[in-house]
């Protein structure tokens, strides 16, 4: 800290027992500052932050070392997790937060590689920038959402939800991006900023209904995934059920908030005997639930099973072989919660095969 010109705060700040972020680890790191600032320093917060942190980091340096020069600047990340380096070095825009001169060209240095590339700069004050990352993330979660929900309509009504969704990725008010039905969202930031921007809300007196709607609903479509099975096979109990893939998304271990922790926790109160592979994330998942039969590969969690239910959008997966499938299973159903599979290719092999939103 002492050495450095600028301080990147880029801690955790997980959800707490109420919903909203935990900041001791923000507060933590503040305090390591301010026994430290012996000079000038650009101090930025990359953590997502509930607006006013920036302003209360101001607040509580001034506090603690008066008479010491420094400006605060809010710096949001937009890493998508398993290709967070691509996204550094090529992102959208870059949305820097300050109010001083002096931190703006500080700024403009650091990123200057950026700017030749013509990434969009986004100059802004605090308040606005804390609010983008979590308006960004709010938003992306509700369109996960509203795409399931009409997933499950189409399911109802004899639809295909691919060509809705092609059809309405190419308004250029909507995009393609992110209409992908399946079992819901998780990780560590969606889960946790929807329901900061909730909690958020509900601290300055704003109706955030929509955000809170979402929330519930992405709840909701973990656990149908469960209810569709057992709707299919009159029974869990004693079946043996195959899950593929536990991370919440392909190229991560992450398992935070994944829809695999419902799934697995829905089907074993049903009485089903769970096997489960995936590339990355079995070994976390077992901390987890240890009950669970793991397998190394995809294959051999499949022998003998009466389901399959393809959770994570592996690629392995989209590659599985309905001929080998049926020699090794002991039933004929399978649900492809991702839709990675042709479901003719299997249903002329005699499969009962489950998408979401076919």
């Amino acid at each position: 800290i002492q050495e450095s010109e600028i301080i990147y705060i880029a801690v955790g700040t997980p959800e707490g027992p109420d919903g909203s972020p935990n900041m001791e680890y923000v507060d933590s790191v503040v305090s390591s500052i301010a026994k430290n600032l012996i000079s000038y320093k650009v101090i930025v917060t990359k953590s997502t932050v509930p607006v006013g942190t920036n302003r209360g980091i101001e607040k509580q340096l001034n506090e603690m070392c008066p008479e010491k020069e420094f400006d605060v600047v809010s710096n949001p990340e937009f890493l998508r997790e398993g290709s967070s380096v691509q996204d550094f070095f090529h992102p959208d825009r870059t949305v820097i937060g300050c109010s001083s001169e002096r931190a703006r060209k500080e700024m403009f240095e650091v990123y200057r590689a950026l700017n030749v590339i013509s990434v969009p700069f986004v100059w802004c004050s605090l308040e606005t920038a804390e609010l983008i990352k979590y308006a960004s993330n709010a938003f992306l979660a509700t369109k996960i959402t509203f795409i399931n929900q009409m997933a499950n309509l189409a399911e109802q009504v004899d639809a295909d939800i691919h060509k809705i969704a092609q059809a309405m990725g190419m308004d250029g008010r909507i995009s393609s991006k992110f209409l992908h039905p399946g079992p819901g969202y998780g990780g560590s930031c969606f889960p946790k900023d929807t329901k900061a921007v909730v909690d958020t809300g509900d601290k300055f007196g704003v109706d955030m209904s929509l955000i809170r709607e979402v929330i519930g609903a992405n709840e909701i479509q973990k656990e149908r995934i469960v209810h569709r099975l057992e709707k299919v096979m009159g029974t869990l109990s004693g079946k043996r059920v195959t899950v593929l893939g536990l991370a919440f998304k392909q190229r991560t271990d992450d398992i935070r908030e994944s829809p695999s922790i419902t799934i697995v926790k829905e089907l074993l109160s049903r009485g089903a005997a769970v096997k489960a592979h995936d590339p990355k994330a079995a070994e976390n998942f077992r901390k987890l639930f240890p009950s669970v039969e793991y397998f190394e590969s995809a294959e051999k969690a499949c022998i003998n099973s009466d389901a399959i239910l393809i959770a994570t959008e592996w690629n392995e997966y989209r590659n599985i072989d309905p001929e080998q499938l049926k020699l090794q299973m002991k039933g004929s159903v399978i649900f492809d919660a991702r839709n990675l599979l042709d479901p003719d290719m299997f249903k002329v092999r005699g499969f009962t095969y489950l998408g979401t939103g076919r």
